[in-house]
């Protein structure tokens, strides 16, 4: 394990097994400016080179409440084009392995989306996810306005896009946009939990499964077959399946 970084706009702890990311700018709510963004791609580089589970938790209490909007207003056609966030998110999407979303106190806008983006999200109670772009004059246009629907469905995702609905951790749950609700004081140990259950799954065949989930119907069912060709050559695969054999044997 390493020792955890302490300053920056996220706090990275890297395990054996996992990474841990805590954005970190509780004094504006951990509010997503240019320099979290970088810092994200940063830690998307690391989990590239080196797959491994990622938990993205907030400080001081709260998730994240959104972009900076001091920085939001500034920005103009040119930024929109050049999808500062929207780059961010979907790259953090399509890492290897899976990522869990800890949600506690605001997910809102931006925050939203970077928990839309994750594979799993775990949240308390109180936490508030929603999406009051337009209420500031814009749209969720960093993946909220089309991953939200894939998650929730389209009436519910609606409300929140068009009508400024704001979801609560037990109305998360209920929908499935949450996997599990958790005090805040057990959130992240909640999140560890998770990762601990994906720890005990053969890396590669998660990796692999993350991949066949996410490719486009067409290339299916070649994607599945040709990664199931790569893990059935795989030692992993010989130790795991003898194990569970003489396992049956014994039980016998």
């Amino acid at each position: 394990m390493s020792a955890p970084r302490t300053d920056g706009p996220l706090l990275i702890e890297e395990q054996e097994d996992r990474v841990l990311i805590r954005l970190n700018r509780p004094e504006v709510r951990n509010a997503i400016d240019q320099s979290m963004v970088d810092a994200l791609h940063e830690a998307c580089a690391l989990l590239e080179r080196e797959p491994r589970v990622a938990l993205l938790v907030g400080s001081g209490g709260t998730f994240a409440a959104g972009a900076d909007i001091a920085q939001l207003r500034e920005r103009r056609l040119t930024d929109a084009l050049a999808g500062i966030n929207s780059g961010i998110f979907d790259r953090i999407h399509r890492l290897p392995m899976p990522t869990i979303a800890l949600l506690d106190g605001y997910a809102l806008g931006g925050g939203a989306e970077l928990a839309y983006a994750c594979d799993f999200r775990i949240g308390t109670p109180t936490v508030k996810i929603g999406n009051p772009e337009p209420g500031l004059g814009i749209l969720a246009a960093a993946g909220g306005a089309w991953r939200l629907r894939e998650l929730v469905g389209e009436p519910l995702a609606k409300e929140v896009l068009l009508a400024g609905r704001i979801l609560t951790g037990e109305e998360a749950q209920e929908v499935r946009l949450l996997n599990e609700l958790a005090a805040p004081e057990d959130l992240e140990a909640a999140g560890h939990r998770l990762a601990d259950r994906i720890a005990r799954q053969a890396p590669l065949a998660v990796r692999l499964s993350k991949a066949a989930f996410h490719a486009p119907r067409e290339a299916h069912p070649l994607i599945d077959n040709v990664a199931q060709a790569v893990l059935f050559e795989t030692q992993e695969k010989q130790d795991r399946m003898t194990a569970f054999l003489n396992r049956r044997k014994e039980k016998e």
